[in-house]
């Protein structure tokens, strides 16, 4: 058994262990500029307040508050994962709150959506796509390739209020090309959905029986980017053409939010093809309509190469 005088040695080691690291800690919070200048904001917060609550403002300073390092390195190291720290200041107290991050409420959205549109799918190639990883070695493919480049380049927190519409023959490459803008829009936590037209068609003919078209279809209208891959790979009634596609785009062409397309037509094969219906009919004008609502959202731009499928 230790005598009391070894544990008090022991118990005055610890106390001073404990002092050096406490004050180690004090002076790194306080030589931090942001807790400077939230300092220097807040009269109330005088030497007493401050030591009172250090261990807030170490909460503060050690979590990751920039959604620029996100999704990698960001908040989900945090005490609270995909949430970041907000710090107010009343009179002598200090309160510290914590709010979703940018990354965290994109993750939810395409959740959401995800949950309500069962025919999102991208393959894992298109999931993995980036523009660095284009094939640019056939010299056909680099008008199309210096566009993207150029759209992904000008993004800011927003995309432009038009997208593109990527077209020419089968398998050349037009759903990697969108992957891989979809996958830049998202290093830019800028939220996108993709559709695969035929699935779209046949979700939308399904949803019929829950009564949830048009909650899906508003999802589509308010996407901040909607993609449509293979629009015009097989005749759409005129219902669906009209009241679901003309919709969607009407309201994205008001709203100024872009469309990304990719078909094996030019704008005016596609106005052919659309004017002939599911049932045989030929309706010229409404076709004639919705390119030109596609035409509003996006800029042609065709891609030219060898199929990449043989």
């Amino acid at each position: 058994m230790e005598s009391i005088q070894t544990s008090l040695k022991k118990w005055m080691k610890n106390k001073q262990s404990f002092q050096d690291v406490y004050q180690e800690m004090r002076s790194e919070i306080l030589q931090d500029p942001e807790i400077q200048q939230i300092i220097k904001n807040s009269p109330g917060l005088d030497r007493e307040a401050v030591d009172r609550q250090l261990i807030k403002l170490y909460e503060y300073y050690s979590q990751n508050k920039d959604c620029a390092n996100c999704p990698d390195h960001g908040c989900k190291d945090n005490i609270l994962p995909g949430y970041k720290p907000k710090i107010e200041i009343d009179g002598a107290n200090i309160h510290l709150t914590y709010e979703k991050c940018k990354y965290t409420i994109i993750q939810e959205e395409q959740a959401k959506r995800a949950s309500l549109i069962k025919s999102l799918y991208m393959p894992k190639d298109i999931l993995e796509a980036s523009v660095a990883q284009i094939d640019s070695q056939n010299p056909d493919r680099h008008p199309a390739i210096r566009e993207v480049v150029n759209y992904v380049t000008n993004i800011e927190d927003q995309p432009p209020k038009k997208g593109l519409y990527l077209y020419g023959p089968f398998g050349v490459g037009k759903t990697y090309f969108l992957g891989a803008i979809a996958n830049e829009l998202a290093n830019k936590q800028i939220a996108s959905m993709l559709i695969y037209m035929p699935e779209f068609v046949r979700e939308i003919k399904s949803s019929f029986k829950d009564d949830s078209v048009g909650e899906k279809v508003d999802q589509f209208k308010k996407v901040p980017v909607l993609m449509i891959d293979d629009i015009g790979a097989e005749s759409l009634s005129s219902w669906f053409r009209d009241e679901v596609l003309g919709s969607i785009l009407q309201y994205r062409m008001m709203e100024g939010l872009p469309v990304f397309f990719t078909s094996n037509y030019a704008l005016d094969q596609l106005e052919k093809h659309l004017s002939l219906t599911s049932k045989g009919d030929i309706e010229e004008l409404k076709a004639g309509r919705i390119v030109e609502r596609i035409r509003q959202v996006s800029k042609p731009v065709e891609i030219n190469a060898e199929n990449r499928r043989d």
